[in-house]
């Protein structure tokens, strides 16, 4: 039996052009098991959810894998190009600076690994991962990892504008980047209150931070934002950061790598399937660190199940569950 066709999503400027690297040495792996594929390589924004969608429509109805190779926007977008086809697995070869993608899907963090992870589960079923869905005025997306509401979106949108974030990467300290741009803007961020209201439960925070909708436990590069969130359980963790001095943010923010934060008396936590939010001013939004604008209300449902993954650990999650339930 035949391989299934593998399309492969380069971001080669992902991590400040280490993703091309990445990429070589992935390439000359697949000529060494003289594995067929087909890459595809993007040239600017959006362009990975094109190719994915390209991808898609050449496998036609055959099962076939479509591989991202970059950073988690390349991920989001690559996912947002499957879109609902059963007929489509999708894989991640880590390429970026964050790669929060590969962490909370436990996924190999060296190429290599990660390559002959896919070609070792290319021929089984897929595990189901649950995915988030937003919709703001400007329009809907899908989301893998989180999406995020105030001063994290804004953050997010600067640190990818940044000159600062090259200088980083390319001294390995891609995550100092997020540091950098936090302390830059902490001081002029404009607080407001913002109302959440998940699964018709209400809840008001005023002098709100942020509000991060997560549907697994890391982002920002390595941050533990949601300790307690799984990707499989149909349902999105919400972070809620409100009534902090500049100060002690700082404090909060160090302790989000450890997970810690969650014990600040005001960093309020719960669970959601459909979660709406209104606010007072307009509000930065982001979904996986791609910024979307600016919007005063939004939707953010759970998508269970949503994405066939080939991932080991979820995979060998899903089975011990299907042993559990015909034992």
């Amino acid at each position: 039996m035949a391989m299934k066709k593998i399309y492969f999503i380069v971001n080669p400027k992902a991590g400040n052009g280490k993703c091309q690297r990445v990429w070589e040495s992935v390439e000359k792996k697949l000529a060494e098991l003289q594995v067929s594929y087909e890459a595809f390589f993007t040239h600017d924004q959006g362009h990975a959810t094109e190719l994915a969608r390209k991808a898609a429509k050449l496998a036609g109805g055959r099962q076939a894998i479509i591989a991202a190779v970059g950073g988690d926007g390349t991920a989001h977008e690559v996912l947002n190009g499957i879109e609902n086809r059963e007929n489509i697995a999708f894989a991640f070869i880590a390429g970026g600076s964050g790669n929060d993608f590969s962490r909370g899907f436990q996924l190999p963090a060296r190429p290599i690994d990660a390559l002959e992870e896919i070609l070792g589960l290319a021929e089984t079923d897929p595990a189901y991962a649950d995915c988030g869905s937003i919709s703001i005025k400007g329009g809907s997306r899908l989301f893998i990892n989180s999406a995020g509401i105030g001063f994290d979106a804004l953050v997010s949108k600067k640190a990818n504008e940044t000159g600062m974030k090259g200088i980083f990467n390319r001294l390995s300290l891609g995550k100092l980047v997020y540091v950098y741009v936090l302390l830059k803007e902490l001081f002029t961020y404009e607080r407001g209150t913002v109302e959440v209201t998940a699964d018709g439960l209400r809840h008001i925070f005023d002098e709100t931070w942020f509000v991060t909708v997560s549907n697994q436990p890391f982002y920002g590069g390595g941050m533990i934002i949601s300790p307690e969130a799984v990707p499989d359980d149909g349902e999105l963790n919400i972070t809620v950061v409100h009534k902090l001095s500049k100060v002690r943010l700082l404090l909060v923010f160090m302790s989000v790598f450890s997970g810690k934060h969650i014990y600040f008396k005001e960093v309020h936590t719960f669970k959601g399937r459909e979660i709406s939010f209104d606010s007072s001013p307009l509000l930065h939004i982001h979904a996986d660190g791609e910024y979307l604008g600016r919007s005063s209300w939004g939707k953010i449902k759970a998508v269970p199940g949503r994405t066939r993954i080939l991932s080991k650990k979820l995979l060998k999650k899903d089975l011990q569950m299907g042993g559990e339930a015909n034992g």
